[in-house]
């Protein structure tokens, strides 16, 4: 079992392991001027006593301990859950089939990673024991204007904190395995498996999204002239066009917001040092950086642009009048491209990243089967800031399935299975977080987790009278609307500002905050709670129905739509910052590696 903590530590990079100062060349650098910078940590790999190319072979163990090995279930799935619940058994016999070693020897080759990779972090913490201690006697002669800094060093060197030659044979050891039973004894790709290269920045990126960035804004005055010119905003069909073709593209927007505010998160997070790679469980290499998230959000903002343009020339040319079919079908052709893409099996645009973003949302669309870890509960809390992307999807089927998209008709708000379906499309997500509370408070019989059960379950008697309010507008359901909804908004700001951000301690050597902090202007935290509350009570337009500037109430709805998505972004940054300075969550302080296989020893039972 080894152990991962949050700690910059996970930083040292691999590649830098290859060889070890020795003791008399360390003490020939103290005699010289001062060398405070130290860009690399070496650590020996290469012992010399220690010869890799030759591997004993061990004697095989008897078949007799089959009868003793079992599977463990290392990996909760809905059938395994289900079993647990009615108490039936996961395991009965031991079958060697080849999905069950495949699986095995991935569990396996995971924990030698994370085996290896601790022994370096091991060498490496070693290594900046014995400089910090040759600093300190380096400072020591110079004050003191004496030379015992070459008898404290050989001390040093002679104890087990300067000699690590147990850890560098058993990292070659390790190698050994490692390369023989997962890289088919080839040594440069089990090395590069082992040793990982630090990710580079590529400048195709860094310009790909400089001109979309570009072409995003031309497109922006583009259409802004478009409409200006033409009048767009005092034509007839002006109020039907913000009816059907608005939420449509405005998916697109709400989409493209949250990523701009996604990588925002990923920028800062980078900045102050958040180890969010680790936290959300990436795969090491393959997570986003900033540049990439920001390179996909302005080519699907570019695109949407580009097809609200082409549909608003089509319809406004006469030429192409006749083709009025083929451009009201432009954002469902957008969108089933986003969906293919997203879908794509080939191992191109982030494949890992994609299949990553799929596999759990297919844990929160099953809750509560799976157990439920950070990156469930954290995608969860992303789509309940999504409501109305989710609305957008339920238009979407309407109108191209049962409407006249030709004609650019739908009877939508009039029917009774449409506003049915509202109901459920707004709480789904409240519901998919109530029931990942459900599931933590059975796994782990923490009461916590029933209240902020509790709190989600309040969200959706709220979001679910605003609706019914919406479609009746009658006084009692705005009383109730009105009621719910503080009900919920107190609670949940409550729960951003305490709980998930951890602030607001009384007892804390930072007034009104934490005693941990990343980023040094406290003013930054209490800007970050008035906001949230602000944002928080964005709901109060759904109910007292204001206007703003005589905007058109889809134009409303999308505005305060994006404030939401905005209020999520901010809550991302400091809600993985409490995550990575006190584990307020309880999910990865101390990261487990589980074995593929338990050996249940008899004679170990009768003692």
């Amino acid at each position: 079992m080894t152990q991962v903590s949050y700690s910059d530590s996970g930083r040292i990079s691999m590649d830098v392991i290859d060889e070890e100062s020795s003791s008399n060349q360390r003490q020939s650098d103290e005699s010289s001027d001062d060398k405070d910078a130290i860009d690399m940590i070496p650590v020996n790999l290469n012992d010399q006593r220690h010869n890799r190319n030759t591997i004993r072979t061990m004697r095989p163990a008897p078949l007799e301990i089959l009868n003793n090995v079992k599977f463990n279930n290392t990996r909760e799935t809905p059938r395994s859950t289900i079993k647990g619940f009615l108490n039936l058994p996961n395991q009965t016999d031991l079958k060697f089939t080849k999905d069950n070693l495949k699986k095995a020897e991935k569990q396996l080759k995971k924990a030698f990673l994370e085996f290896y990779h601790k022994l370096a972090l091991l060498k490496s913490y070693s290594f900046l024991n014995i400089l910090a201690f040759s600093k300190i006697m380096k400072k020591y002669d110079k004050i003191a204007s004496r030379t015992a800094s070459k008898s404290y060093m050989a001390m040093v060197d002679n104890s087990y904190l300067g000699s690590s030659d147990e850890v560098s044979k058993l990292m070659g050891r390790v190698e050994d395995v490692f390369i023989k039973h997962f890289s088919n004894s080839n040594r440069r790709k089990g090395m590069g498996i082992l040793r990982p290269k630090a990710k580079n920045e590529r400048h195709r990126v860094t310009f790909s999204t400089g001109f979309l960035v570009g072409c995003t804004f031309s497109l922006i005055m583009t259409l802004a002239l478009i409409i200006r010119e033409r009048n767009i905003l005092d034509k007839e069909g002006r109020v039907l066009y913000m009816e059907t073709m608005f939420p449509l593209y405005s998916l697109f927007g709400f989409i493209v917001l949250h990523m701009l505010m996604y990588a925002a998160n990923i920028y800062f997070w980078k900045r102050y040092r958040v180890n969010y790679p680790f936290i959300f469980g990436f795969k090491e290499g393959t997570e986003l950086g900033y540049r990439e998230v920001l390179l996909l959000s302005f080519c699907l903002s570019a695109l949407a642009i580009a097809s609200v343009l082409a549909n608003l020339d089509m319809e406004m040319d006469p030429i192409t009048q006749d083709y009025k079919g083929i451009t009201e079908l432009l954002p469902l052709g957008l969108l089933l491209l986003v969906i293919v893409i997203l879908l794509c099996p080939f191992n191109i645009i982030y494949r890992s990243s994609r299949f990553f973003l799929i596999i759990y949302f297919f844990h929160c669309f099953f809750a509560p089967l799976y157990k439920v870890t950070l990156s469930d509960f954290f995608l969860a809390d992303q789509l309940t800031s999504q409501v109305q992307a989710f609305r957008s999807l339920e238009f979407y089927v309407c109108y191209f399935g049962w409407g006249d998209f030709k004609l650019r008709e739908n009877s939508c708000k009039t029917s009774d299975v449409f506003n049915t379906f509202s109901f459920i499309v707004a709480a789904i997500p409240y519901w998919w977080r109530l029931l990942q509370c459900l599931r933590r408070l059975y796994d782990e019989k923490d009461a916590i987790q029933g209240l902020n059960g509790l709190k989600y379950f309040s969200t959706i008697l709220a979001v679910s009278t605003r609706t019914a309010y919406k479609l009746n507008r009658g006084v009692v359901w705005k009383y109730i609307a009105w009621i719910t909804s503080a009900i919920a908004t107190i609670s949940s700001i409550y729960w951003d500002i305490v709980i998930d951000w951890g602030l607001l301690q009384r007892n804390s050597k930072n007034y009104l905050l934490r005693d941990k902090l990343l980023i040094p202007h406290k003013s930054v935290y209490f800007v970050a709670m008035v906001l949230d509350v602000l944002l928080r009570l964005a709901w109060i337009q759904t109910v007292m129905n204001v206007t703003i500037f005589s905007l058109h109430g889809q134009t409303v709805i999308a505005l305060v739509a994006a404030l939401e998505i905005i209020r999520r972004g901010i809550w991302n940054f400091f809600r993985l910052e409490n995550e990575h300075l006190n584990n307020v969550g309880k999910y990865r302080a101390f990261k487990s590696v589980p074995l593929p296989f338990n050996h249940d020893d008899d004679e170990d039972k009768e003692e």
